[in-house]
């Protein structure tokens, strides 16, 4: 049953005061649903800090943004690679010296459908290493800064999550057998999701101040699979681009901003479309598949995530 608590037309940035004094650190912000909700949140006054791989694209986007804000629009890059977590770690340590506050870090980059197997610098699969290894440290490194503003943390999934094992390959996370792109990113995606709920079930244990939401952005027509895809791939999503089952990366974005900003929203939840499929439509809070917090598995991925990192978390 469709959410229609906030109305017909679902949730839109109509519903946001002015952000005058907040601060958003969003990652993947130079292009698609990250440079739209950057957009979305300048316009009501924020400020905000991107952390984006690319030096050029992110030159381009700040000056697209202050050409559309003004000048003074307060908008910055510091440079980032999530399948580097030496980068993640040196960048995190950037945004603590320069960032004094932060009231939401939107974990927002992600590559998906890499067509040939291929590991990080830190020897994870790509999807892996990027989508989910990256962003656990960032967050980890990050959380106590969120704290001090009682801030959030949202995590930008997937309905891919449905697809592929539906679980975590424990005894082989970076595929060395039977690579295929969509199992390995549906797996990424899902490490994502049980890395959010299981934050929030520490959160809640020990007390702590920090809000996690997750969203998807449905079907949006945003850059990430031509830049990360295989030919096929991005053929047959040019195509579906054409169709009605496929939104502008605007409306991607409203899932992200939406748990950045509104109050009172659950934290056991997948927050995006509610329309046809959940791929397009109003914008509440959707279905939820149990596999994705599974208790037992969000446990043991937790502990797999520390060991592997090497980021040890104070919770």
């Amino acid at each position: 049953m469709a959410d229609t608590s906030f109305g017909a037309e679902g949730w839109t940035p109509d519903r946001l005061a002015s952000l005058a004094g907040k601060t958003f650190v969003i990652t993947g912000a130079n292009a698609g649903a990250g440079f739209q909700a950057a957009r979305i949140l300048l316009s009501k006054q924020a400020k905000v800090v991107m952390l984006n791989r690319s030096t050029e694209k992110s030159t381009a986007a700040v000056q697209a943004l202050k050409a559309e804000f003004g000048e003074d629009a307060d908008v910055s890059f510091i440079r980032m690679d999530l399948a580097e977590l030496a980068s993640v770690r040196e960048a995190a340590g950037e945004v603590l010296q320069t960032v004094p506050r932060i009231d939401a870090l939107i974990c927002n980059a992600a590559i998906a459908q890499v067509p040939t197997r291929r590991l990080t610098v830190d020897g994870f699969e790509s999807q892996l290493g990027t989508n989910h290894y990256g962003h656990f440290v960032l967050c980890g490194l990050l959380f106590d800064r969120i704290e001090e503003s009682r801030g959030r943390i949202v995590v930008v999934a997937s309905l891919g999550y449905k697809m592929g094992l539906r679980t975590i390959r424990f005894d082989d996370m970076n595929w060395e057998a039977g690579y295929k792109p969509n199992p390995a990113y549906s797996q990424s995606k899902l490490a994502q999701m049980m890395f959010a709920y299981e934050l929030q079930d520490r959160v809640k244990a020990t007390g702590r101040n920090v809000e996690v939401y997750v969203c998807h952005p449905g079907s949006s027509a945003t850059s990430l699979i031509a830049t990360s895809g295989g030919l096929m791939t991005r053929i047959l999503f040019r195509l579906m681009t054409l169709s009605p089952i496929v939104q502008s990366a605007e409306k991607g974005a409203y899932p992200e901003v939406m748990c950045a900003t509104e109050d009172g929203l659950e934290p056991r939840a997948l927050y995006g479309p509610t329309g046809r499929m959940e791929f397009v439509g109003p914008v509440g809070r959707g279905t939820l598949e149990p596999h994705a917090h599974d208790k037992e598995i969000m446990t043991r991925l937790w502990e797999r995530s520390e060991k592997d990192t090497g980021q040890a978390w104070a919770l």
